[in-house]
């Protein structure tokens, strides 16, 4: 039994070592077991404790009884014992002490207690494990890791990451990755959780703290701190924005997180297997940056809609409309998430649209019946409205196609609409202009007749001149004929040419 006992106890200290945990934890699980297994096969209630002397390798029980004083105080006789009868075994005790009463376990503690006993140290062995795993990564959130794929559990990958093993969710790897049994990765430690099966401790190639990890790796600037990442949006295994800076104006931040010739970028994308890496460069100013995070679409205006709200409105070109969003919306969704702004786009035609009913929203609508028309007659008013034509403003804004494209209106009858409709709105325009032309059209009138006096008299000069002497006597007699005589005399003399014109016509 000795010889038994060593042998557990250097299974103990094996087995603490392999684990990583403290071999007392093992020692205190194995002193359990014996404690259920011992009261299993006594049927007891009584207070049952074992110990492993390290020593000698063996496991005693015993069963530990408080001292009391008298028999009165004694409330339980399997957990009290009085002074009196403890002294009986053992003369040293007193009051509040202990004694402890020998359970013999050789020989009784069957094939059932065995398998008792095994399956209670691998449960406080698995418990340790876990605290021991916790503890160990728990601190580590966020650190990138190497690891080692160690097998295929459904949809999970089971990674060995040292210490422990780690599993990798579904929604936790890229959708361009696959794994083989004994492939080394790197793995971002995501979380650590206390399961009660399996391993506690949950790693990720999916989070954008990855592709820092490898930027830091690959950029010997951004390694240095002279180039900063401030950003990071990422859609594993399609696309990555990330946005840098320079702390140095002679370094380009971009051009150094590209390399020569692509080569630094070029080798995070083969780690990450052909995901899409947008490099933009950082800016304060939110209107500037997000022209840059909407790379490669051009802009063609942002604005700012609400800056507590962190809303923008950007707008571009027709053509731009669908790169801008990108497919299935994923250019935009990735600008917003690397901005921290909320991002609604537009179209230059959807701006200009949305501008004219905002335009046309502040203007009053008016709607005046066909009725008000002068130059409408009853029944092109009705044929107007059976058309659903019944305003005005419906009218003047239809074309002469529109118009004919009516029953029962012609070409003529467009010419008659159009002339109606000109002159209402003319009649609009003003009553007070319409005078105005009026006295114009009188003063008009003035000075042309001023100006037909004027060359009446320039020709009666004329006249004068080359005359005799007898008609420049008789001149002053004809021009003091008065304009009413004259007009009279002109009456007289156009109902004369009437008949010649009509014997004219005979002939």
């Amino acid at each position: 039994m000795v010889f038994m006992a060593s042998e557990l106890y250097n299974t103990i200290d094996a087995l603490s070592r392999e684990k990583g945990i403290d071999p007392q934890i093992v020692v205190s699980a194995v002193e359990d077991a014996i404690v259920m297994a011992t009261r299993k096969y006594y049927k007891t209630q009584e207070n049952l404790r074992a110990e492993l002397d390290k020593e000698t390798g063996k496991i005693n029980a015993f069963a530990v009884k408080t001292v009391v004083e008298t028999p009165e105080q004694v409330e339980d006789p399997l957990l009290q014992i009085t002074l009196e009868d403890a002294r009986k075994a053992d003369p040293a005790l007193e009051v509040g002490g202990e004694l402890r009463i020998p359970k013999v376990t050789e020989g009784i503690l069957g094939r059932i207690a065995a398998q008792l006993a095994k399956q209670v140290i691998f449960q406080k062995v698995r418990e340790a494990e876990r605290d021991t795993v916790y503890n160990e990564y728990i601190g580590r959130v966020g650190e990138v890791v190497n690891a080692t794929v160690k097998r295929v559990e459904g949809p999970d990958v089971i990674f060995d990451i040292g210490k422990a093993e780690a599993r990798m969710p579904r929604k936790e790897q890229s959708r361009l990755e696959s794994f083989a049994i004994g492939e080394r990765v790197r793995v971002v430690i995501a979380r650590v959780e206390k399961a009660s099966k399996g391993p506690g401790v949950v790693v990720s190639r999916a989070v954008p703290d990855l592709v820092q990890h490898l930027f830091q790796t690959e950029v010997p600037e951004i390694y240095d701190g002279t180039v900063v990442i401030r950003a990071i949006a990422r859609e594993a295994g399609e696309r990555t924005k990330i946005a840098v800076m320079s702390k140095d104006k002679d370094v380009d931040a971009v051009g150094a997180c590209v390399g020569m010739k692509g080569m630094r970028v070029q080798s995070i994308i083969r780690e990450l297997h052909g995901e899409k890496i947008d490099i933009i460069e950082y800016h304060e100013d939110a209107v500037t940056f997000a022209e840059k995070a909407l790379q490669p679409a051009k802009v063609s205006k942002v604005t700012v809609v609400d800056s507590g709200g962190k809303h923008l409105e950007v707008v571009v070109d027709d053509s731009q409309l669908s790169l801008a969003i990108g497919k299935k919306g994923q250019n935009v969704r990735l600008a917003a998430k690397l901005l921290g702004w909320k991002i609604d786009i537009k179209s230059e035609e959807e701006k200009r649209q949305e501008v004219e009913l905002q335009m046309s929203a502040m203007v009053p609508q008016t709607s005046t019946p066909l009725e008000s028309v002068p130059g409408l007659g009853e029944g092109l008013v009705e044929k107007l409205g059976a058309a659903g034509v019944t305003t005005v403003e419906a009218l003047a804004d239809m074309t002469p196609e529109q118009l004919e494209a009516i029953e029962g209106i012609g070409p003529k009858t467009v010419e008659k609409i159009s002339l109606a409709v000109n002159n209402y709105f003319a009649s609009l325009e003003g009553v007070a202009v319409e005078g105005e032309v009026v006295e114009g059209e009188a003063a008009a009138a003035e000075s042309s007749q001023a100006g037909e006096e004027v060359a009446a008299g320039e020709e009666v000069m004329a006249s004068d001149e080359s005359a005799p002497a007898e008609e420049a006597a008789a001149a002053p007699a004809t021009a003091a004929v008065s304009e009413n005589e004259a007009q009279a005399e002109r009456s007289e003399q156009e109902p004369a040419a009437e008949p010649e014109r009509a014997s004219d016509t005979k002939e």
